[in-house]
Order: structure tokens, then C-alpha cells, then sequence
């Protein structure tokens, strides 16, 4: 099994940063690839960042340029990098593992509020 715990929400004026820590333990070698999700009320959880064991990343196009993932050498950390927030950033970030055939693995969430 697979452990996700997120840190690093809270509340951030537009413009500011904010840097997102997801913390994975039990059988992180069953993890080829780790992303960060976003949602709100009215919108369907959608991916904004991941990055793949080997370190390739891919960003939604609405954080391109502004939002940075990245992992330690252990491959039991990930990081969400947040600058030039902006008040639709505003959301729930989920950290996500997935394993191949397995089931993927959420954390619970941290809450991202960016002020106008």
C-alpha cells in the first residue's frame, strides 16, 4: 500500500506563492508516476502537474510558466512549486500516485484559497 499526506495550503494573496509538499510512504516503488489535482465545487477534479519516476513533467496549460512540480532522490517527495497565484487557483490539491495496473492513491487534500 501506498500513503499520501499533503502539506502546505492556507490562504495567499493574488501574485503570491505557495509551495505544496506531498509526503508518500509503505511501497513507493510500486510508483511510476506522481501528480498534483485540483478541485473546486463547481468544477471535476483535474490534473494541474505530475512528474514520472524518471523525472519527466507535464503542466496544464493554465499553470504553465507559473507552477513547478518536482521530487526528491528518494522518490518519497513531492513538491508544488505555486507562484503568481491567482484568485481561480483557488481550490483543493490532491496528491495522486499512480502504480501501474493498481489502484491509484490520493492524499486527502489541502485547501488553497488566493484573495483578489
Amino acid at each position: 500500500q501506498v500513503q499520501l499526506v499533503e502539506s502546505g495550503g492556507g490562504l495567499v494573496q493574488a501574485g503570491g506563492s505557495l509551495r505544496l509538499s506531498c509526503a508518500a510512504s509503505g511501497n513507493i516503488f510500486s510508483i511510476n508516476r506522481m501528480g498534483w489535482y485540483r478541485q473546486t465545487p463547481e468544477k471535476q477534479r483535474e490534473l494541474v502537474a505530475s512528474i514520472t519516476r524518471d523525472g519527466s513533467t507535464s503542466y496544464a496549460d493554465s499553470v504553465k510558466g507559473r507552477f513547478t512540480i518536482s521530487s526528491n532522490n528518494a522518490k518519497d517527495m513531492v513538491y508544488l512549486q505555486m507562484n503568481s497565484l491567482r484568485p481561480e487557483d483557488t481550490a483543493v490539491y490532491y496528491c495522486s500516485a499512480e502504480r501501474g495496473t493498481l489502484p491509484r492513491r490520493w492524499g486527502q487534500g489541502t485547501q488553497v484559497i488566493v484573495s483578489s
